[in-house]
């Protein structure tokens, strides 16, 4: 049975969830990054124009290995250096993210891609479709493959962070480059989990709402290691606001840092 989203279950029995994009979402996508691909390809056209005043057979093999990087380099680049994102899935709020909702890896953006071509098959991405119609997560062959799904972002309001934090201080934005290092490591889904337990965090039992933020909190001190005077007393629940904070506002609150101080 196909799903709409794809659920995350915690320890504690607590369910997250991250909307699939659905196949035409998906092909609309792709047709956006078709065109940027044939825009790279028409200025290597010219390239090769060139080339062929010299040596036609030159111009021919370059035109090949070009085509080759430009097809599958453009899918490859765009998604590790954008975290998922092509220019297609920005328009359309789509993002490669990993089946189990762990950190996307180089490899698997390599092995997604390198398979287009048989999903490309025999042509307008037949194969690729219809896997990703009959497939429970919507995947494709190259997804099924590389372990990923391509999710859905709807546009949300901004959290209210001054709610979450409360007025508290927040020690880690004293290291800006430690901070900056945070964001960069952090995937959509991780930063999605931990807002939402914060913002949920009165409907968990007691209990239950502890061992959840000192499982989130041990698992985003893997990330970035802070210096000690910037951690140290800091209960679970806290160091994660800190974290939530440094994720969605790039800038610092001057407001709430000169009222903490």
């Amino acid at each position: 049975m196909k799903t709409s989203a794809l659920q995350i279950r915690t320890p504690e029995g607590i369910v997250f969830s991250q909307l699939l994009a659905g196949p035409l979402t998906r092909f609309l996508g792709w047709a956006i990054d078709m065109g940027c691909i044939g825009v790279l390809l028409m200025i290597l056209g010219y390239i090769v124009a060139i080339l062929q005043l010299i040596s036609a057979n030159l111009a021919g093999a370059a035109y090949v290995l070009s085509y080759f990087i430009i097809s599958i380099g453009y899918g490859i680049a765009c998604e590790w250096l954008w975290r998922g994102q092509t220019v297609g899935k920005k328009v359309f709020r789509l993002r490669v993210v990993d089946a189990e909702g762990l950190r996307l890896q180089f490899n698997q953006i390599v092995t997604r891609n390198l398979l287009r071509f048989v999903d490309s098959l025999p042509a307008f991405y037949f194969v690729g479709g219809v896997v990703c119609w009959l497939s429970p997560k919507c995947q494709r062959l190259g997804d099924i493959a590389a372990n990923t799904i391509v999710i859905r972002s709807p546009r949300l309001a901004e959290p209210d962070l001054d709610q979450l934090l409360a007025g508290k201080f927040n020690s880690l934005r004293q290291y800006p480059h430690l901070a900056a290092r945070l964001r960069q490591r952090i995937s959509p889904i991780e930063a999605g989990l931990a807002l939402q337990a914060l913002i949920r965090r009165d409907e968990f039992e007691p209990l239950a709402r502890i061992e959840l933020f000192a499982e989130l909190a041990a698992h985003f001190r893997t990330k970035v290691e802070f210096p000690a005077e910037a951690t140290e007393g800091i209960a679970d629940e806290q160091y994660l606001r800190n974290v939530v904070d440094v994720i969605y506002r790039t800038r610092t609150d001057a407001r709430i840092e000169k009222v903490a101080a």
